[in-house]
């Protein structure tokens, strides 16, 4: 079996709505060899290896169902099997992950084999030891070659464990994480240790372990500073030990002498009770305690040693929440066993793993515990009596194999008020009072007792799951801190994908909410933007760039760009959106990974709509996009249509759902918006800027989506129609994306377009703006389309009966050869009844936008599609024309109809006025600006030069 390739999902994907990997596996000769053929050696061997596997429910949905599947009929494929390992080994790792799906591709012998993770890179380990462990498993015939024969699994598996946990989250910090989760609220992993985000933007909170973002710095250094800390408590009258601090082993000597025998030593700035030791008595013990402190830190604290037990009182924001009695970690003889033996048996315990793989860690029978065992006389052999404690460690950390047993519900009220005092007085919100006493229950103030430590970062693990007692959700309460009474943790988050329009109807949704005074994180194709400014380049579609939004404190709405390519590799990187809209479906990117036909493609698209909790805007019109209605779960549908006459809409609408139609009025076309019951005329088409006076019909629809997803985000009206009505196609608003140039003496339209779909709209553009000169297109195509992809392109292009084409290649040719894409495009020109001299091939773009520049003429239109935008643009705004471009040429015979011969049944809009033919034609200078070529307007020539003259004028 072989590893073909790995895609790691951060969220939401075609796959599943939570993190998943995928990986394409290819069984070679396994293909013939199904579990059941393999045999009952091979499946018993696998769940000896991991007895886990029985549990596994499969496709039955019930424990056992896995191995059902392995034994009855023919079995299943290895394929599947990998799958299950990965999932259990993760389990043992104490990652709780179920998820799987394994699905035969459409090369025979590949499969997809996708399975859930919490941790990337743990999950791709479970990956390789899952295939390890099965190679290992095979019968000896069917192993690759390569296989080690002494594959260890025991050693395996617990190596996997230690790498899994030193990547996982601690178990504090994951309690946090699962007690927002449990809220609804999300969270971002910041580094590859505790930092964690809760919330997005604005709104969100951080913590680090159990320090939070509201923690103070200086109250965290105190805790950390021992004698500080005992002096403030000390001098609040709360009990505390005597003590000292020392750097010498002299001095440590003298401070025992002084603070009276017997007396603790331990490191100045250590944790984790590291370096700790207690009971000593003699100035021997003194220094050999000194020396094991300074390993960990220069200055060591000499301080009285308080009798009693050992607890830990967790205060968050002013509350004593939770109490635990903590023992070390110990055997107790049997006058049977030897203490390695009874070790032995506790570790058995199925609570204790490795780590803090489980709610118990196990004992180790190391340095310290054989330091231990030698004091009282012991070694590892030594049969303790019946009912000895055999103390294997000094302090009581459940890290090292200590028990904590829950005491919250007894703690006496003196206590529980010394406690709060004590972490007030240092100044935490999260805080941990190491207390000894002989007895919780009764009050400190009678029996005595002492603080030892304060911490700045407790752990959770001994009161979430004590070894007895009552679990207690302390990480509840620090959630409840951070997020009082319910306060927001999200901002508002739009989605927006579809072949076409995707850039322009994020930028013009940006706009809208910028301008209703809200500080927007955006995503498009050139780059991230953050409150309008550009702050990373590129092509930002993906999770990644979604992240870099969602991250930024200072945002306030996130408006996404997603693209099919972030979908395919990553996914998406949130839960949730609050709208999603897909915008249309058309042929594009189709052939590459994996994604073969229209509707495949709208199922990878269909994951912003399925993710979104209160509105999903989809386009009625586009049947792929229609039907993914029935997969949402948001409160609301919102349709967009053009064709006020939809029937599925209109029924919609009488349902009392929203929908954003076109409709015709007497002074145009208005966008118009249906809520509930309620008939809301938004506004002209002709007064959005972007659609160039309701021509460009694309616009339109990009204007209508970014309208109802506003809308649906609670943007009052005034704004929407105030954002829309200030939204140009200039190159700073939106560019590549029908950006206009018409302070040439010809006009020029500039975009990106690179599927036959939106290059049919830009030539269904072209017409409508009705030019009074020629018409030239530079076309091009991405090479890593189909090739009946660039052939649409060629065809759509022919239909838009352009006087001249000039056909390039982009400047990475991704796959093709180096003129391979212009010959394609010429082909098909020529095959669609374009004329040979009406096509020029030039392969570097800034080639063809030179000489393109150079042929038109006064009153010229020039379409040019794009691929480097900054790039062309600057060359289209830094061209001067030569003095002969200024001139006039002779208007097309297709298109001159003179006004004489126009009958009064001719429609106005297909008259074109007759031009002057009076006199030669001249050269003039150029005007400071020349004013644009419009419908209302037409170029006419004499001797004395070029007039602008009203259509209307005689």
């Amino acid at each position: 079996m072989k590893i073909l390739e790995r895609s790691t999902y951060v969220g939401p994907s075609h796959y599943a709505h939570f993190p998943v990997i995928r990986l394409v596996l290819d069984l070679g000769a396994l293909e013939e060899w199904p579990t059941k053929r393999l045999g009952d050696e091979f499946i018993q061997a696998l769940l000896e290896a991991l007895p886990g596997l029985h549990e596994h429910g499969c496709s039955y949905g019930v424990a056992g169902g896995f191995v059902r599947r392995m034994t009855e009929d023919d079995g299943t494929w290895l394929g599947h099997v990998l799958e299950h390992v990965a999932i259990e080994l993760q389990n043992i790792a104490g990652v709780k992950v179920t998820f799987g799906k394994t699905r035969e591709t459409a090369q025979p012998g590949v499969y997809d084999v996708v399975f859930e993770y919490e941790q990337a890179d743990v999950g791709h380990e479970a990956a390789e030891v899952a295939l390890d462990l099965l190679h290992h498993l095979l019968p000896e015939d069917l192993r690759p070659r390569g296989t080690d024969p002494s594959f260890d699994l025991a050693a395996r598996r617990d190596a996997f464990i230690r790498y899994a946990q030193r990547r996982a989250l601690g178990p504090s910090t994951a309690s946090i994480v699962h007690a927002a989760e449990a809220r609804d609220i999300p969270w971002i992993r910041l580094n590859e240790q505790s930092l964690i985000q809760l919330g997005y933007g604005c709104y969100q909170q951080r913590i680090q372990a159990t320090i939070t973002g509201k923690t103070s710095h200086i109250a965290v250094d105190l805790a950390g500073d021992k004698e500080e800390t005992n002096r403030i408590l000390a001098n609040l009258g709360l009990p505390v030990p005597k003590q000292r601090l020392v750097q010498s082993a002299e001095k440590a000597i003298s401070a025992a002498k002084t603070i009276g025998y017997p007396v603790v030593t331990k490191p100045y700035n250590g944790n984790h009770g590291r370096g700790v030791s207690i009971a000593l008595a003699t100035p021997e013990q003194v220094v050999a305690g000194f020396q094991r402190a300074q390993e960990i830190s220069r200055s060591v604290i000499v301080e009285s040693y308080i009798t009693g037990h050992d607890h830990r009182m967790l205060v968050i924001d002013g509350e004593l929440v939770a109490v635990s009695k903590r023992e070390p970690g110990k055997v107790t003889g049997d006058g049977v066993h030897s203490i390695e033996q009874l070790i032995a048996i506790v570790n058995s315990d199925p609570r204790r793993g490795i780590g803090h793989e489980k709610v118990l860690t196990q004992l180790e029978l190391d340095e310290q515990a054989m330091g231990l065992l030698t004091k009282l006389g012991y070694d590892a052999t030594t049969v303790p009596p019946a009912g000895e404690d055999v103390y294997l460690r000094l302090t009581a950390n459940l890290s090292t194999g200590g028990t904590a047993t829950d005491m919250t519900d007894v703690v006496h009220p003196d206590n529980a008020e010394m406690a709060v005092r004590a972490i007030k007085a240092i100044g935490l919100d999260v805080g941990g009072v190491d207390f000894l006493t002989p007895d919780i229950t009764e009050s400190y103030k009678d029996i005595g007792g002492a603080v030892c430590e304060v911490n700045a970062a407790p752990g959770f693990r001994m009161h979430m799951a004590p070894s007895e007692g009552r679990p207690r959700d302390v990480a509840g309460k620090v959630i409840d801190m951070l997020f009082p009474d319910r306060a927001p943790s999200t901002i508002p988050i739009a989605a927006i994908t579809g072949t076409n329009g995707k850039t322009t109807t994020s930028r013009l949704l940006a706009h809208i909410h910028k301008l209703a005074g809200k500080r927007v994180g955006l995503t498009t194709t050139d780059g991230v933007y953050i409150d309008g400014q550009r702050t990373v380049e590129g092509d930002m579609t993906g999770p990644t760039s979604a992240r870099i939004v969602l991250s930024d404190p200072a945002v306030q709405v996130a408006v996404l760009e997603t693209a099919r390519g972030g979908l395919l590799r990553a996914g998406m990187a949130m839960r949730h959106v609050d709208v999603g809209a897909v915008l249309n479906i058309q042929p594009d990117h189709l052939g590459q990974k994996g994604i073969e036909t229209l509707e495949q493609l709208a199922e990878v698209k269909r994951t912003v709509v399925e993710i979104a909790t209160d509105t999903a805007v989809l386009n009625a019109d586009d049947p792929n996009t229609l039907r993914m209605a029935a997969y949402t779960k948001a409160k609301h549908v919102c349709y967009v249509t053009m064709d006020p006459a939809h029937d599925l809409v209109r029924e919609h609408i009488r349902a009392g759902g929203r929908a954003i139609a076109l409709e015709a009025g007497v002074n145009g076309q208005m966008i118009t918006i249906y809520d509930r019951g309620a008939h809301i005329p938004l506004l002209w088409t002709h007064l959005i800027p972007a659609t160039l006076e309701g021509r460009a019909t694309f616009n339109v629809q990009n204007a209508m989506f970014a309208a109802a997803m506003a809308f649906s985000m609670g943007v009052r009206l005034e704004d929407i129609r105030h954002g829309l009505r200030t939204f140009d196609t200039t190159f700073f608003q939106a560019p590549g994306r029908l950006n206009v140039y018409d302070e040439h003496p010809f006009k020029v339209l500039f975009d990106y377009g690179h599927n036959a779909h939106a290059i049919a709209a830009l030539c269904d553009l072209v017409n409508r703006m009705k030019p009074v000169g020629r018409r030239i297109c530079v076309l091009s195509a991405p090479g890593d389309r189909r090739d009946e992809d660039i052939a649409a392109i060629g065809a759509v292009s022919a239909a838009g009966d352009f006087d001249h084409y000039i056909v390039r290649r982009d400047d990475s040719p991704r796959g093709r050869g180096p003129d391979e894409v212009p010959r394609m495009l010429r082909d098909a020109l020529l095959l669609h009844g374009i004329a040979a001299d009406r096509v020029t091939m030039i392969i570097d773009e800034q080639e063809a936008i030179e000489a393109t520049l150079r042929m038109a003429r006064a009153g010229d239109l020039v379409l040019i599609f794009a691929d480097a935008l900054a790039r062309g643009w600057k060359q289209i705004i830094n061209f001067r024309p030569d003095a002969d471009q200024l001139v006039i040429p002779p208007p097309r015979a297709a298109r001159a109809v003179p006004r004489a011969e126009v009958s009064e049944d001719s429609p106005a809009d297909d008259a074109t006025p007759a031009r002057s033919t009076v006199g030669p034609a001249t050269t003039i200078e150029p005007p400071a600006k020349w004013n644009s070529v419009t419908d209302d307007v037409v170029l006419m020539r004499d001797e004395r030069g070029v007039i602008l003259v009203p259509e209307a004028s005689d």
